[in-house]
């Protein structure tokens, strides 16, 4: 095995790892995934809630749908509700392990060779290639490439090494299932004493009982874990969830990108180029967008014999100008947000709820579920209170810097 020659080799069998195999594998690329645990979404740390347009993209099948979402209730750190609900389905939850199984079975029925519980443990850039080094079922085995396509999430090691730069900022996501109590859609708390910096959530993987499984997670700069017990403490004290005693999962979520996504014989994609909203640390879908123009990019590099930097910086390019301004207007809302202490957050939410601005912004052609810029300049321009006039200056601020 050891020794092996590759068109591409993408380390992590993510979704869009995954997906960038299938496409690859598509085009009749010889193509290996090196995963460093025995199966495509084990362990994950991940809501799986996915819009409509997502869905479509991805074409995973309906059998990875676990319910259909088209409301959600917001609470403000005192408790306060804002209960919005759209006519279309805007979301679905997904079964997240098996997502990613099914995007790896769709990129091996197309030729794409997996090596699962084989962590990668050092690439070695070369003039005529790549190696990369793993271990695979604990041996060490080296294998070639034409081209290497990091797809292993938060992993600061091989883009450093590579001289791509590293990403100085992120947060902690932290998550469990749980058995929830008349629970039919989600719910998001803000409130920087119940997640600082970020929120957290209660999402229902299936409705239509009394009881049902459920998701409670939170994002946070620091201590997820414990804000998390404390949150489970409440949700128990008020008999929304039946046992607080369960198993806690923790993801580290990139906020920024590298300097650079390429370099020579290499490109980054999904969480490990900071391909994630900086709003809600989603993901799936703009690591998948990643993932497609990768594999465009390396598909026409392959096929001229040109893998430099200078060729592949056009993936850098074409990306950030489609996901550049989303990550730019949303970094500069997370910075805006941060900055508010829970009185001011407790008046975002009167304004929300008094003026209308809320039910408003939902109908308006400005809203989408991927798409954040758009509705959160919309916001701003409404903006009159305190609370809202000091977020806009904030993230005009953050946004133009």
């Amino acid at each position: 095995m050891s020794g092996q020659f590759y068109d591409v080799i993408i380390v992590g069998a993510g979704p869009a790892g995954s997906y960038a195999a299938y496409e690859l594998s598509s085009s009749g690329y010889n193509v290996a995934v090196f995963e460093q645990k025995n199966a495509p979404g084990l362990d994950t740390c991940c809501t799986g809630i996915i819009s409509t347009e997502c869905f479509q993209s991805l074409d995973p099948g309906t059998a990875v749908i676990l319910t259909k979402v088209n409301s959600v209730r917001f609470f403000s750190p005192s408790g306060k509700c804002i209960s919005l609900q759209t006519e279309k389905i805007q979301a679905y939850v997904v079964d997240r392990p098996l997502l990613d199984k099914t995007i790896a079975s769709k990129a091996q029925s197309q030729g794409a060779q997996y090596f699962f519980s084989s962590p990668v443990i050092d690439i070695i850039p070369g003039k005529d290639g790549m190696q990369v080094a793993a271990l695979c079922f604990g041996d060490r085995k080296t294998f070639s490439a034409r081209a290497v396509v990091l797809a292993n999430g938060f992993m600061p090691r091989f883009p450093w090494k590579l001289d791509l730069g590293k990403i100085k900022n992120f947060l902690v996501g932290v998550q469990c299932e749980v058995e929830a109590r008349n629970l039919d859609e989600p719910e998001i708390y803000f409130g920087q004493e119940i997640a600082p910096a970020a929120f957290a959530w209660l999402v229902p993987t299936g409705v239509g009982t009394s009881t049902n499984k459920a998701y409670a997670g939170l994002l946070a700069t620091s201590h997820a874990r414990l804000h998390l017990q404390k949150f489970l403490y409440n949700l128990f004290d008020q008999g929304r969830i039946i046992s607080q005693e369960v198993k806690i999962r923790q993801k580290t979520i990139p906020v920024g990108t590298p300097a650079r996504s390429y370099g020579h014989r290499v490109l980054v994609v999904g969480d490990a180029a900071g391909q994630v909203k900086p709003t809600t640390g989603g993901g799936i879908y703009f690591g998948h967008l990643g993932a497609k123009i990768a594999a465009k990019v390396l598909d026409e590099a392959l096929s001229s014999d040109n893998l430099t930097a200078d060729q592949l910086s056009r993936y850098q390019k074409q990306w950030k100008a489609k996901i550049g301004k989303e990550l730019s207007l949303g970094y500069g809302a997370r910075q805006a947000y941060i900055n508010l202490s829970d009185r001011q957050i407790e008046g975002i939410f009167s304004a929300l709820d008094n003026s209308g601005m809320a039910e408003a912004l939902l109908k308006s052609s400005d809203f989408s579920f991927d798409w954040h810029s758009r509705l959160i300049l919309a916001g701003l321009k409404r903006s009159s209170t305190y609370p809202l006039l000091k977020i806009k200056r904030l993230v005009s601020r953050e946004a133009g810097s």
